[in-house]
Order: structure tokens, then C-alpha cells, then sequence
């Protein structure tokens, strides 16, 4: 499904098609040395615009995210050949859920988990003692897959 920058599509149908039908996504962080990472991570979001996450303080792209909050997104539809590919880039700022968003962020994760069939969350599933923390990223643009790779921008909603 790979689109032409010329053809009068709806690139954000597009950028909400991928999203919606996939629950994960790759993160690309790197260290305050610039050293990469990437990570896939199940993720939730309501809007297309903030992605929501679960992860250990301890593992290495939350530790680089905490250096350098400025990382990549990409969520592609493995669901398709080849030739229908299509995936959706973002950049991003990702940090920490703080203590005064936690309950918002992990109601929209919850009632994600639960629509996939997995378990609920509460907000002390990811406060201390407990291994997890709630991530966000915030979106800053999105682009998806053109013709021959190229990779068209998509305007935020």
C-alpha cells in the first residue's frame, strides 16, 4: 500500500490505518553519547499523536530516553507483502509519566489492554515497589512509506 506523493490520498487515513490495526511499535533511542538503540514496545494511543508504553526504569532505551528524550517511531504492517508495504515514522519526545499524569495515561493503556484481550492496570502496576513505569511519547510528525521509499510527511491532527 505504498502511496505516491502526487496521488490524492488520504495520507493521514493511511497514518491512522497503521496505527490502528498494529500494537507495536519500535522505538530508536540513543545515549547521551549518541550510541542507538532500538526496542520494540506494545504500546497504546487514542489520538495518533501520544503513544503510551510500559517498560522497567532499568532497560536500556528507558535509560536513554532519561539521557535524550528526542526518539524515532516507526510501526510497520508486517501484515502486508512486500510490494502492499507500508509503516508509519514519527519523531517523537518521550519521557516518564509524571505522578500528576499517571492515572490519564494509564486509563487509556488499561482500556487498550483489555480491548486486546490482555490484562487491566492500575496506576500501582507502575509505581513503586512494582518493576514498571508508564512512558509516553508525544508525537511531533509523522510521515509514511511512498513510492520507492521515499517517506511523505503527514500533518499532525
Amino acid at each position: 500500500m505504498t502511496v505516491s506523493a502526487s496521488e490524492p490520498n488520504d495520507h493521514r487515513s493511511v497514518v491512522t490505518s497503521v496505527i490502528g490495526a498494529n500494537r507495536f511499535m519500535t522505538l530508536a533511542t540513543a545515549d547521551a553519547h549518541g550510541t542507538p538503540w532500538a526496542n520494540p514496545v506494545w504500546f497504546a494511543t487514542e489520538d495518533h499523536r501520544r503513544f503510551l508504553w510500559v517498560s522497567s526504569p532499568e532497560t536500556r532505551h528507558s535509560r536513554n530516553i532519561d539521557a535524550r528524550s528526542e526518539i524515532a517511531i516507526v510501526i510497520y504492517d508486517s501484515r502486508t507483502t512486500p510490494a502492499e508495504r507500508q509503516a508509519v515514522y514519527l519523531e517523537a519526545v518521550a519521557h516518564q509519566v509524571s505522578a500528576d499524569e499517571l492515572a490519564d495515561a494509564v486509563e487509556i493503556f488499561s482500556r487498550t489492554s483489555v480491548e486486546h484481550g490482555l490484562s487491566a492496570w492500575t496506576s500501582d502496576d507502575v509505581t513503586e515497589p512494582r518493576q514498571f513505569r508508564m512512558y509516553e511519547a508525544i508525537a511531533k510528525q509523522h510521515w509514511i512509506l511512498g513510492e520507492t521509499d521515499v517517506r511523505i510527511p503527514v500533518p499532525m491532527p
